[in-house]
């Protein structure tokens, strides 16, 4: 290409509003300035390459939106169509009885060679044209597009919400949402301009008859009487110029039209157009079997051609043929994939970090028990019994629970489960899954049906007995739980006895980083200045080994503040964080109104007070095991005769001796809670039960 019209382009791609607007203006002055015969060839030459132009990009792109601008376009081209009608009707009005070559070579070489020189059949070609344009084409575009208009603006709410919805929950952030409201916007007013654009050709093929009508009429009138052309040859010379200039007109029209067509229709069609049809028509090869049996059917009837039939007959059928191979193929390729990704994975050494790590909490369930967490109709699921119990762990203690493990071990018998803590066998039971556990804690005949045997989790008489008699024992106040209870039980069994061991390093971190945040400013100021993380960790322990709920954890903070810079000693600090907690412990034990407990003796608190030898950190107790066998039994025997009268009593002591006490008390009645004075709220109630001597 010559440098100097390779520059003219260049300016024209760097200047587009400007090229635009010149085009426009041309577009204008052809509705008022003659056009010589070479410069409307040109101008029709365009408006055929535009419309061929704009029907492939429609049928290349991946979603309507990417052509956005084709309202735009669909005004511009028929603006452009109108003008070049009526430059051309001007030259056929002007120029028409010299001859077929008066309106440009464009125009005389549709009428002549399309039309085979016969204006009937011209002009029936060119009413054909404006019909399917109209009628058919037009009209569905249109209707296709008022009915997307009119969905996609009533769905705009829903779909805004659904954007605003995923933005809250973080699925997407601030300017993803942005730019899929603009899509959403984009395309409402998208489909609402191809309503109206569809307008444009409507009125382009009214346009174009009135026209063709005009060009006729006047043509005959100004041929005969202006120049004295005889009426025979007017009639051919203007009806072949005019049904030219309508078919050079109508074809570019009708390509646009169909662009218009296949963009709206493409509303929910993923890539492109080609590739998209060939793929959802390529699914079903027994369609492609179907049109092969039946074109063959047709050929072998008599009178209809054989050729014709038979020829797609067997082109449908090996389509149909090719089309199973290749979905054969695909499915033995899908299969060889997945089987090297199995080998591999299986191939593959598994991390040491994972062998290395340890399962907090975990439960093992033999194969027979599986239903429990791979049945959906199956009601109360295990995993879900596990869910419940994190949370009320952590509406009870403050403490949450890590992820409970679940996993099935073909080694144990069908119906045992087995329960460990990091990796240490804590527990396990033995369940009957299509039964339910009647528990008969006083051993006597109920009367019902059943295989007896020991509830798991506390080892009292029970008996298994049939899902149809849960009624019936419901009718005689008799208590029973289904499995998946059974297991939920003994596991919150476990987690309370071992809930201290359970509060990791980690966890804790967690517990003041994460889910204590308004904390944040109160952690910054103690750790690490006054204690450590590990510190807080323990005393936290304590609390939780004594069945304290931690959820106060702002209450705590305050008490380890305080206490730290008196004393580094953290079970000293553990009791004044539980002083401070006097209103949650003392809460805590109330029976009915008070408080029930039971106290030590003057000789024994001064037995205990001796005891203790050091001061400060080294304070440990050094009482004669005579002695503490004695404390022993004499707490044995005062708790043994208050739980004959139904009374379950605190242990009161004096703040000094109170951790002492619990270590013993501990080993020989470990649910036995142990209080000081201090821990007593003022507003608390005390119920005297007797005296430990």
């Amino acid at each position: 290409m010559p440098p100097v019209i390779l520059n003219f382009f260049q300016r024209i791609g760097a200047n587009r509003d400007m090229a635009l607007a010149g085009g426009v203006i041309a577009i204008i002055a052809m509705l008022i300035l003659p056009m010589p015969g070479w410069l409307l060839d040109m101008g029709l030459a365009l408006s055929i390459t535009l419309s061929v132009m704009i029907l492939m990009t429609a049928l290349f792109i991946e979603k309507p939106l990417e052509l956005s601008a084709f309202p735009t376009i669909l005004l511009i081209a028929t603006m452009l169509r109108l003008g070049l009608n009526l430059a051309s009707t001007r030259l056929i009005l002007g120029h028409g009885h010299e001859g077929p070559d008066a309106a440009g070579g464009v125009i005389g070489a549709f009428g002549e060679f399309l039309m085979g020189g016969e204006t009937i059949i011209g002009l029936t070609i060119f009413m054909i044209l404006v019909v399917i344009n109209f009628v058919v084409i037009t009209k569905g575009a249109g209707r296709i597009a008022e009915v997307a208009a009119r969905f996609s603006l009533d769905s705009m709410p829903g779909k805004q919400m659904a954007i605003d919805a995923d933005l809250s929950a973080g699925m997407i952030n601030e300017e993803q949402a942005k730019a899929r409201r603009a899509e959403v916007e984009a395309e409402s007013g998208f489909y609402g301009a191809m309503d109206g654009a569809s307008k444009f050709v409507k009125g382009d093929a009214v346009a174009g008859l009135l026209i063709t009508a005009i060009n006729i009429i006047v043509g005959l009138g100004i041929g005969v009487i202006s120049h004295g052309v005889p009426i025979g040859e007017a009639f051919r010379t203007y009806t072949v110029l005019t049904a030219g200039d309508g078919l050079v007109s109508q074809i570019p029209a009708l390509i646009v039209s169909t662009a218009a067509g296949l963009l709206v229709s493409k509303g929910g069609v993923a890539g492109k157009t080609g590739a998209a049809l060939g793929e959802q028509l390529g699914r079903y090869p027994k369609a492609f079997g179907m049109v092969s049996f039946l074109m063959g059917a047709l050929a072998l009837m008599p009178g209809l051609p054989f050729i014709p039939f038979a020829a797609f007959s067997a082109l449908s059928g090996w389509v149909a043929w090719e089309m199973s191979r290749r979905a054969s193929a695909k499915q033995a390729r899908e299969r060889i994939v997945a089987a090297q990704e199995i080998a591999q994975a299986q191939h593959v050494e598994q991390p040491i970090s994972e062998t290395l790590a340890i399962d907090a909490v975990r439960i093992e369930i033999g194969y027979a028990l599986l239903p429990m967490i791979n049945d959906d109709t199956r009601e109360p699921r295990l995993d879900d019994q596990v869910r419940a119990l994190r949370r009320q762990m952590a509406t009870e203690f403050g403490f949450v629970l890590p992820s409970v493990r679940i996993i099935d071990n073909m080694g144990l018998k069908p119906n045992e489960y087995v329960i460990s803590i990091k990796e240490t066998e804590a527990a396990r039971g033995e369940i009957k899954l299509e039964k339910l556990l009647l528990i008969n804690p006083g051993g006597a005949p109920v009367g019902l049906p059943g295989e007896n045997t020991k509830e798991p989790v506390f080892g009292l008489p029970a008996l298994w007995i049939d899902r149809e008699l849960r009624e019936e024992a419901g009718f005689r106040g008799l208590t029973v739980v289904d499995c998946g209870t059974i297991i939920a039980t003994h596991l919150t069994e476990l987690v309370k006895d071992n809930i201290a061991d359970l509060l990791s390093y980690t966890e804790t971190q967690k517990l003041l980083t994460e889910v204590h945040k308004e904390s944040e400013k109160l952690v910054a100021d103690i750790i690490p200045s006054k204690v450590s993380i590990s510190s807080v960790q323990r005393i936290l322990q304590n609390l939780l080994a004594e069945g304290i709920s931690i959820r106060d954890v702002p209450t705590i903070l305050e008490g380890i503040a305080e206490a730290a810079p008196l004393t580094s000693n953290l079970t000293q600090i553990t009791e004044h964080v539980r002083s401070r907690l006097a209103r949650q412990i003392s809460a805590q034990q109330v029976r009915g109104e008070a408080i029930p407990v039971v106290t030590l003796s003057a000789d024994w608190d001064q037995a205990f007070a001796e005891s203790i030898l050091g001061t400060g950190d080294e304070r440990q107790l050094a009482m004669a095991p005579s002695a503490l066998q004695q404390f022993i039994a004499a707490v044995r025997e005062t708790y043994d005769r208050l739980a004959a009268d139904g009374e379950i009593p605190c242990l009161l002591t004096s703040p000094s001796i109170r951790p002492f006490v619990r270590s013993i008390i501990e080993r020989v009645r470990p649910a036995t809670v142990v209080l000081s004075q201090n821990e007593i709220h003022a507003r608390a109630r005390i119920r005297a039960l007797g005296v430990i001597g």
